[in-house]
C-alpha cells in the first residue's frame, strides 16, 4: 500500500513538472493564420487555461460591465504573489498592460496573451518576471468588444472581425479616466489606485496618414510628469527601447499628428495628454507609461508582432531598471506631497510652441487633389517609400496654471464630486460641525456651453473668472481635501476650473450658472429708474451696453433683467464656485 501511494505521488510530481506542449497553447489568433481575434468567451477560456497550467499566473475579474460581463485580469508573478500586499513586501515593480479599451483595436489582447503564455506557461522568458509583477487586462471595454463585426473599423487592415470603439452606453473609456462616468472605469480606477503600477502600457491602433512606421509611441515627457521621472522615460527607458526595436527590425516613431490632417509633409506635431486619457492619467499619478499605437494600414500580423515585441523589450528594460524606476516613483510621490511642490504655479494645460526642429520621416509618396465629389482634399497614397526632412513641433508651453492651496473644501451637497475622491485614491476628511473659513475662490462670467453632447455631457466650453477672497460658512459634512498627499496633481486637475479635465469643464457644477429668480416688469420698471438716478457709474455702463449690444437693446426682458442682476435682490451665489481654497 505504501508503494502504491508513493507511486501516485511520484506520478503527480512528474505530471506537474511536465513541460506544457506549445501546440496545446496556440492562441485563437495563431490558429486562424494570424487573421482573427477571439470573442470574449474564447479570450477568457484561454486566460483561465493558462492560469491552470502555470503556478505563476492567476486569473480573476476586477469588476463587471453594465451587461454583466466580468472585467478580466491576469496576474503574473514568479513568487505566486497575487495580491498587492504580498507584492509590496518584495522589491518587484508592478506593470499594467491594458488592451481593448477601444475594443476594435485588439493587437494588445492577442500580443499580450502570447507574451503571458511565453513567459509563464511555456517559460521561454521566465527572467521577465524576475523583478516585475504583471497585471494584464486583455479586454477592458468588454461590452463594446462583443459588438463584433467586419465593418467596425473602416480605416483598419484586419483582423477579419473586431469589437466596437465605445461601451454599450456609447462612452469612450479613453475619455473617462478623470470624470469616471462609466461603471467599467470606476472599477478600473479602484484596481489602479489599489495596485498603483509603476509602469502602464495602453495598447491602441492609430488612424491618420499612411507611412512606413509599424508602431508609434507616446510618452508624457512635456511638462505634466515630475521632471526626474520624465527624464528617465525619455533618456533611459525610451533610448533603450528605440535601440532594441531597431535591432528587431521594427520601425517606430513618436506618436504624432499632422499640421494638415493626412498630409505628413505639412509638418508633425505632438501634444500633452490630458488626464482624461490613460497616459495622461498615469502622468498626474506620478507613474510612467507608454502609449502604443500600431499603424492601422499594416496587416494584422505585423501589428500584433510589433506590439508583442515592444512589450517584451520593455519588460527586459524594466527588469534592469526596476530599482531606479521604483525610487523615481517614490521620490515623485514625496515631492508632490511636499510644501515645496506648492510654492510655484502648477501647469494645468499646455499649448504647442511655435518652435520646431527638422526631423527625418519615413513616408510613402502621395498626391493630393480636389475631390469632384466632396469638394475636399483627396489624398492618394502610393507604395513608393520616401523619406522627408520636415518640421516637428514637439515643444510645449504652459497655457494655464494655478497656485495649489493647502486644501480645497467642498460643500456636502456636491456628492457627485465627492464620490469620485475615493476612486482616485484621494484622502479627505469631513467636517463634524459647521465652520467658517476664509477662502479663495472664483466668480465666473461669460460662460459658454458646448452646443452638443460630448461623452454624455455638455461641457463648459469657455468662461472667464475672477479670483475672490471671502469668509464662508461650510456646513457639517463638508469635505476638506488636503494637498499634502501624493495625489495633489489629480486634485488640482479636478478642482482648478481652468484645467481641461476640471469638474467645472465636465459640467459637474453647471447648475451654479443658472438664474432661478427673476423680477416682474411692473416691479423692475420703477426700480431700474431709481437705480439709474442714484448711480451715475451704473447709468454710464447701461448706456454703453445699449449702444454696443443691438440684440440687448431690442429686448425689454434682457434690459430689465440686467437691472435685476445688479440690484440687491439678485442671487448673490450665482456664478460663484462653491469649492474654496484654503491657504
Amino acid at each position: 500500500m505504501k508503494l502504491f501511494f508513493a507511486t501516485l505521488i511520484l506520478a503527480g510530481l512528474i505530471s506537474c513538472s511536465r513541460k506544457p506542449d506549445a501546440k496545446e497553447f496556440l492562441t485563437y489568433y495563431e490558429k486562424s493564420g494570424y487573421l482573427k481575434t477571439p470573442h470574449y468567451d474564447a479570450t477568457i477560456d484561454f486566460c483561465k487555461k493558462m492560469a491552470e497550467a502555470s503556478p505563476y499566473l492567476s486569473f480573476t475579474t476586477f469588476g463587471e460591465s453594465p451587461r454583466g460581463l466580468g472585467l478580466p485580469l491576469l496576474i503574473a508573478d514568479k513568487n505566486q504573489n497575487f495580491s498587492i500586499e504580498e507584492v509590496r513586501h518584495t522589491d518587484n515593480i508592478v506593470v499594467l498592460i491594458q488592451a481593448c479599451i477601444h475594443a476594435g483595436e485588439s493587437e494588445g489582447k492577442d500580443a499580450g496573451m502570447m507574451l503571458m503564455r511565453d513567459i509563464a506557461v511555456l517559460q521561454k522568458y521566465p527572467e521577465l518576471l524576475e523583478h516585475v509583477t504583471i497585471l494584464f487586462i486583455p479586454i477592458f471595454n468588454v461590452d463594446g468588444h462583443e459588438r463584433f463585426s467586419a465593418f467596425n473599423r473602416i480605416n483598419q487592415n484586419g483582423p477579419m472581425e473586431m469589437g466596437w470603439r465605445t461601451t454599450a452606453k456609447n462612452l469612450n473609456l479613453n475619455r473617462d479616466f478623470m470624470k469616471a462616468d462609466a461603471p467599467e472605469m470606476r472599477d478600473w480606477l479602484k484596481l489602479y489606485n489599489m495596485w498603483l503600477p509603476e509602469f502602464f502600457f495602453d495598447c491602441h491602433t492609430t488612424d491618420g496618414a499612411d507611412y512606413q512606421y509599424t508602431l508609434t509611441y507616446g510618452l508624457e515627457v512635456s511638462g505634466n510628469t515630475e521632471a526626474k521621472l520624465s527624464n528617465w522615460m525619455k533618456n533611459i527607458y525610451m533610448k533603450d527601447i528605440e535601440q532594441k526595436m531597431k535591432e528587431q527590425d521594427v520601425l517606430i516613431f513618436p506618436y504624432v499628428g499632422f499640421r494638415n490632417w493626412h498630409d505628413p509633409r505639412s509638418g508633425l506635431e505632438s501634444w500633452v495628454a490630458p488626464p482624461m486619457l490613460g497616459d495622461g492619467y498615469a502622468a498626474v499619478q506620478n507613474r510612467a507609461s507608454l502609449l502604443i499605437e500600431t499603424h492601422m494600414l499594416k496587416d494584422y500580423k505585423t501589428r500584433v508582432n510589433a506590439t508583442y515585441e515592444i512589450l517584451k523589450q520593455s519588460l527586459i528594460t524594466l527588469n534592469k531598471e526596476y530599482k531606479n524606476l521604483k525610487q523615481l516613483v517614490k521620490s515623485a510621490d514625496e515631492y508632490t506631497a511636499s510644501a515645496e511642490f506648492r510654492k510655484t504655479a502648477f501647469p494645468l494645460s499646455f499649448k504647442q510652441s511655435k518652435d520646431s526642429e527638422m526631423v527625418s520621416f519615413k513616408g510613402f509618396a502621395y498626391t493630393s487633389e480636389k475631390s469632384d465629389l466632396s469638394g475636399g482634399e483627396w489624398f492618394k497614397y502610393s507604395q513608393t517609400p520616401q523619406e522627408w526632412k520636415i518640421p516637428y513641433f514637439n515643444k510645449q508651453v504652459i497655457a494655464e496654471k494655478a497656485m495649489i492651496p493647502e486644501a480645497y473644501i467642498i460643500p456636502p451637497e456636491w456628492q457627485s464630486v465627492i464620490s469620485r475622491l475615493d476612486l482616485h485614491g484621494i484622502k479627505y476628511r469631513k467636517l463634524k460641525q459647521s465652520q467658517k473659513f476664509k477662502v479663495v475662490s472664483y466668480i465666473f462670467k461669460n460662460v459658454i456651453f458646448s452646443n452638443k453632447s460630448y461623452e454624455g455631457r455638455q461641457r463648459v466650453q469657455k468662461f472667464d473668472m475672477d479670483e475672490i477672497t471671502e469668509d464662508r460658512k461650510y456646513p457639517i459634512g463638508s469635505v476638506i481635501v488636503q494637498c499634502n498627499q501624493r495625489t495633489a496633481r489629480v486634485i488640482a486637475h479636478m478642482f482648478e476650473p481652468k484645467a481641461y479635465d476640471s469638474f467645472v469643464n465636465w459640467g459637474f457644477f453647471s447648475s451654479i450658472f443658472e438664474q432661478k429668480e427673476y423680477g416682474e416688469s411692473y416691479v423692475l420698471e420703477p426700480l431700474a429708474r431709481k437705480m439709474l438716478a442714484n448711480d451715475a457709474k451704473l447709468k454710464t455702463e447701461f448706456e454703453k451696453k445699449m449702444e454696443e449690444d443691438k440684440e440687448f437693446a431690442e429686448s425689454p426682458e434682457a434690459i430689465l433683467n440686467w437691472f435685476y442682476l445688479r440690484s440687491e435682490y439678485r442671487d448673490k451665489q450665482i456664478n460663484i464656485y462653491p469649492v474654496g481654497k484654503l491657504y
